[in-house]
């Protein structure tokens, strides 16, 4: 028998919350919203007007399980579904700004990828680096997002958040908040937006080196597929996917889930996969690597919601 997080009609929360200017959506699919297209549906789904509609949400203190959903390129939602309420930052926060002291303000739910051509359009480096980065500004801040040498906190100025008192605050980058795809924040803090410093740079230049970091990109991993990219956290001075690699599971499947053939840290949903499916994968090759080397993966995509159990 399996159990399945079905909301009722008309979620018990909605009685709950106070007066949102923001969208409200009940029983709301989110497979399509996430790049691995797996899950099941959230309780209610809140999109907030702005910063002080999601503010004062918070400030309510509600204690309902509330989870954060981004762009959603680095998590699994599970196919029973997320209970309570998923908030989903959208194009109103999406905003970019280009100052003349060379800083970049943006929105939490800025693709990192838009952020890496704005800054090359008006000749500022140090941004090329997101440029093969899925995932949205906020996302890349949550989890210190990097690539080619270069993680998110080298470029960060400050933050903008608001804290679960519900304030809106500013703070300033403090590299005590972050380690290897950590970020060491409360995580009960939603990130709204950030400013970052770039270096003044010929654009031409800046895109010859985003071109070739794309040129990398596409000939050492899956592109065009659905995956959610790195799967399991480089263990200290080693790489997973060799780990993966040398434990044989190299094309490895669990129903429509797939360790992908092109680079091994990567799982693709071939077409049918369920969360179960991909999840399911992820733990035999975590167990299968830790019989071969005696090392831990540790996983980096978030999976959120409830599974399937099978009773």
């Amino acid at each position: 028998m399996f159990h399945l997080f079905k909301p009722r009609k008309r979620s018990f929360l909605l009685d709950r919350l106070p007066p949102l200017r923001g969208k409200l959506t009940e029983n709301a699919p989110l497979a399509k919203m996430t790049w691995m297209n797996v899950g099941g549906p959230a309780e209610v789904l809140f999109e907030p007007a702005d910063e002080e509609d999601l503010a004062l949400l918070v400030s309510h203190h509600l204690n309902i399980p509330t989870t954060l959903l981004g762009a959603g390129s680095n998590v699994i939602v599970r196919d029973g579904g997320v209970p309570g309420l998923v908030i989903h930052l959208g194009k109103n926060f999406s905003y970019c700004k280009v100052n003349e002291d060379h800083t970049i303000e943006c929105g939490a739910s800025l693709l990192v990828m838009e952020l890496a051509k704005t800054a090359q359009k008006n000749g500022l480096s140090g941004f090329e680096f997101l440029c093969g980065i899925p995932g949205s500004v906020g996302g890349a801040l949550r989890m210190n997002a990097g690539a080619h040498g270069s993680e998110i906190k080298d470029i960060l100025i400050s933050i903008r958040l608001i804290n679960q008192k519900g304030e809106i605050k500013t703070i300033p980058m403090d590299a005590e908040f972050f380690q290897y795809r950590q970020n060491l924040l409360p995580s009960n803090w939603i990130f709204v937006g950030a400013t970052f410093k770039g270096t003044p740079k010929n654009a031409e230049d800046i895109a010859a080196t985003m071109a070739g970091y794309k040129e990398m990109r596409e000939k050492s991993q899956p592109v065009g597929v659905k995956t959610c990219g790195s799967t399991f956290k480089n263990p200290e001075g080693l790489q997973a996917w060799r780990l993966i690699d040398k434990a044989g599971c190299r094309g490895m499947k669990v129903g429509g889930a797939e360790v992908s053939q092109k680079h091994c840290n990567f799982l693709v949903n071939t077409g049918k996969a369920t969360a179960g499916d991909v999840e399911t994968l992820g733990e035999e090759i975590r167990k299968k690597v830790l019989e071969d080397s005696g090392i831990p993966l540790e996983w980096e995509v978030q999976r959120i919601g409830i599974p399937l159990l099978r009773s």
